[in-house]
């Protein structure tokens, strides 16, 4: 069964990201626009003083991800994928992922994240861009993703034990007739060998992030 987390703050966390984000458009996706912010250490550090602790994930949300853009740009060119389909959007951040799945006709759309303020940003960016997104705080990977029939992942091999849940996770999901779509901008514990390439891109990325302007970012297709 998932794991239900805390239940989140919604009117402080909507108001904490109006205060601390800009809605702008994102590089390399004019077609969506997100609320952003420039610095993710100031950012970090301002969550982990308005929550009162420093056991806080780091601010996902807040930024578009090379991995997540890749998928949100592959989503967005082929609408084929999740037209008419229940999508999952796993490990959303902010939901860019989800939003893309929801402008491209998904017939719904799931972001699920372990980060309250996650949940009120995937709320927030998805009422910007017109379209309904169901922003879950819950921990789905010791399932297999049902009933979604499409299982979009923005970036998530890029530790050792992320990495070492989330395959298995997936795997579940590919076999019980999903199909699994992830982003990877060179992660070294994505198994390649595992997956098949459908695109590649050269996505621009906040430097402070990644320690380079633009990162080259496959999507690949599990199975």
């Amino acid at each position: 069964m998932p794991s239900e987390l805390r239940t989140p703050q919604p009117v402080d966390d909507l108001a904490f990201i109006r205060r601390e984000t800009e809605l702008k458009p994102v590089p390399f996706l004019p077609e969506i626009s997100l609320h952003m912010a420039e610095d993710a250490i100031a950012l970090w550090e301002t969550t982990e003083r308005e929550r009162g602790t420093a056991d806080l994930p780091p601010p996902f949300w807040a930024f578009a991800w090379a991995g997540g853009v890749a998928v949100a740009r592959y989503v967005l060119d082929h609408p084929e994928l999740v037209a008419g389909k229940d999508v999952l959007d796993i490990a959303a951040g902010s939901g860019l992922v989800g939003v893309a799945a929801a402008l491209r006709g998904a017939r719904t759309v799931r972001a699920a994240e372990i980060d309250a303020y996650a949940v009120a940003a995937i709320g927030l960016n998805a009422e910007s861009n017109g379209v309904r997104v169901e922003g879950a705080l819950v921990d789905l990977v010791d399932g297999d993703g049902a009933p979604a029939d499409v299982v979009l992942a923005g970036d998530v091999f890029y530790e050792r034990a992320m990495a070492a849940r989330f395959l298995p996770f997936l795997e579940r999901a590919v076999a019980r007739g999903a199909t699994v779509i992830v982003g990877d901008p060179g992660r070294a514990y994505l198994p390649r060998d595992r997956f098949t390439s459908l695109a590649a891109y050269r996505v621009p990325v906040v430097a402070d992030l990644e320690d380079t302007a633009v990162k080259t970012t496959t999507v690949w297709r599990l199975g």
